[in-house]
C-alpha cells in the first residue's frame, strides 16, 4: 500500500461529513444509513492512519472501538471491571457497535452549578 496521507485525510473528512448528515436525518434507533456511515468513518480512519504511518512513521492518538477488550494484561482489566460497568448488551442486540446515546443516557436538563 502506498496511499497518500493527504488523499486519505480528504477521504476521512468526507466520511465524517456523510456520517454527520446521516446522523442528522436518522430514521430510528438502528438506521442502516447511520450504521453504514459509521463503518465508512472507521474504514477511512484505518486507511488514513496506515497511510500516515507508512509515509511519516507517525500515527494518530485514536483507535477504532471494536467492543472487544482482549488485552493480555488481565490484572488491569480486573481492576477496571471493578470500577466501571461496561454496559455490555443492555439493549439486547449484542452487536457491540456504538450507535449513539439513548434518551435515558443523559440528563434532560443540565445541572446548574455556581
Amino acid at each position: 500500500m502506498n496511499a497518500d496521507p493527504r488523499a486519505a485525510l480528504a477521504n476521512l473528512t468526507a466520511a465524517l461529513e456523510r456520517h454527520l448528515e446521516a446522523s442528522a436525518s436518522r430514521r430510528g434507533e438502528n438506521d442502516p444509513t447511520v450504521v453504514a456511515a459509521y463503518q465508512a468513518v472507521a474504514d477511512a480512519f484505518d486507511l488514513y492512519d496506515d497511510a500516515l504511518l507508512e509515509a511519516y512513521g507517525e500515527v494518530t492518538p485514536l483507535e477504532i472501538y471494536s467492543g472487544d477488550d482482549d488485552d493480555d494484561d488481565e490484572d488491569e482489566d480486573e481492576d477496571v471491571a471493578e470500577v466501571l460497568d461496561d454496559h455490555g448488551d443492555e439493549d439486547g442486540d449484542s452487536t457491540g457497535v456504538y450507535l449513539g446515546l439513548d434518551d435515558s443516557d443523559y440528563d434532560e436538563e443540565p445541572s446548574q452549578s455556581k
